[in-house]
């Protein structure tokens, strides 16, 4: 029996990964050049990180600190 070609898999596999990673930024930019409102996920992570420096919590969910 012949043995699997390892190498050969790993470069399809990312091969795949390469297009399906320019096929969302074609889709990006179409989106972009469309004027359509992106899916958000920099949107979305920009909201709560101004919300958590607003409420000045420090960062250690507000236990203890000072001894």
């Amino acid at each position: 029996m012949a043995t699997p070609n390892y190498g050969y898999e790993k470069r399809q596999r990312e091969l795949e990964k390469k297009r399906k990673k320019a096929e969302k930024a074609k889709a990006k930019a179409e989106r972009r050049q469309s004027g359509l409102p992106e899916d958000g996920d920099d949107q979305d992570n920009a909201a709560p990180d101004a919300a958590e420096g607003a409420e000045g919590g420090g960062g250690n969910g507000g236990e203890g600190g000072a001894d």
